[in-house]
């Protein structure tokens, strides 16, 4: 669905390079959609919301690159406390790193303005609104067969996927911010992850594979 989506979103418009950009953080970053949009355009807030200032690109140990988002506010932070998001590059041509970096040359802006954030006719910088944003992405998907989605799609599917990769599912905890392993009673999660633990189990005393 994210590769469908991608293909038919044009990157060079600035709305459709923002819902991309906001799309892939989303997912990869295992992000709540309230963290990548706003309610309403006048209900931005840099103290609350993600700025153009708030990601840090550098190189791990390895010297992969990656990129850390320094969110503000989170719905499990505490007041004041900056909760960080880490984003690895991804292949198939859906990496949020190639996403910000599209984003930041066909939008570009200051590093007060809102990370998520396109510019319309007259030029002026305006962030990424929810529910405009899951319309965009619900006409393509009823347009594509797929149907709809919503704002928390985005991380759950991130979490499925990782899961469903073999990664730890405590290192999904900890990149998804979640406090406890909860998400795992997702039952889409569990769908594609039950098998690699519960299938195939030799029998006792038959040392079966």
């Amino acid at each position: 669905m994210l590769a469908s989506l991608k293909a038919v979103l044009c990157l060079s418009d600035p709305f459709d390079a923002c819902l991309w950009a906001a799309c892939a953080c989303a997912f990869w970053g295992m992000m709540r959609f309230g963290e990548v949009s706003v309610r309403t355009r006048a209900s931005f807030s840099g103290i609350l919301h993600l700025k153009r200032s708030n990601v840090l690109s550098a190189n791990d140990l390895d010297g992969v690159p990656y990129a850390r988002l320094d969110l503000p506010a989170a719905k499990t932070a505490k007041p004041g406390e900056v909760q960080h998001v880490f984003l690895n590059a991804q292949t198939a041509g859906l990496s949020p790193l190639d996403a910000l970096s599209n984003l930041a040359q066909v939008v570009p802006a200051g590093a007060d303005d809102p990370l998520f954030s396109w510019r319309d006719g007259r030029g002026e910088i305006r962030p990424l609104v929810r529910d405009a944003a899951l319309q965009r992405v619900n006409g393509i998907f009823v347009a594509l067969g797929l149907g709809n989605t919503y704002g928390h799609s985005f991380r759950i599917g991130g979490a499925s996927f990782y899961l469903a990769q073999g990664v730890s599912p405590e290192i999904v905890r900890i990149a998804g911010r979640w406090r406890s392993l909860a998400y795992e009673t997702y039952i889409r999660a569990f769908e594609q992850v039950s098998s690699r633990h519960m299938a195939d189990l030799p029998l006792p005393g038959t040392g079966a594979a």
